[in-house]
C-alpha cells in the first residue's frame, strides 16, 4: 500500500476532472463502465476506486489520463488546466493526431 501523499491544490483538481471525464463517458455511453476504462488505461481497478474514495492515496499516475486524451478526444488543456469544454472539437483533434504521429 502507498503512502498517502500530500497532493497540490492544483493536483488534487487535475484528479478530480480525471474521475469527472470518465463518469461522463459512462454517462455517455462511450464506455460500458469503470472497469472497461481501466482494462483500457492498465489501471488496477482497486487503485482506482481507492484513489476516488480518498484522494490523498499514492496510487494516482500521469499515465491514467492518456487514453481520455487519446482514445476519446478530451482535451489536455481542460484535464490539466481547467480551461475550455472538455472535449476537443474534431479539427483541432484530427490537428493533434497529426503531430503525434511525427
Amino acid at each position: 500500500m502507498p503512502a498517502k501523499r500530500e497532493y497540490t491544490k492544483e493536483t488534487i483538481e487535475i484528479m478530480n476532472r480525471f474521475y469527472e471525464a470518465v463518469s461522463v463517458l459512462i454517462l455517455h455511453k462511450k464506455i460500458r463502465g469503470i472497469q472497461t476504462y481501466c482494462t483500457l488505461a492498465s489501471i488496477d481497478r482497486r487503485h482506482f476506486y481507492a484513489q476516488k474514495k480518498e484522494i490523498s492515496r499514492g496510487w494516482f499516475q500521469m499515465a491514467w489520463m492518456l487514453p481520455l486524451i487519446k482514445e476519446f478526444g478530451l482535451s489536455s488543456d481542460w484535464l490539466l488546466l481547467g480551461k475550455g469544454s472538455m472535449f476537443v472539437i474534431k479539427s483541432e483533434q484530427k490537428q493533434r493526431e497529426k503531430a503525434l504521429q511525427n
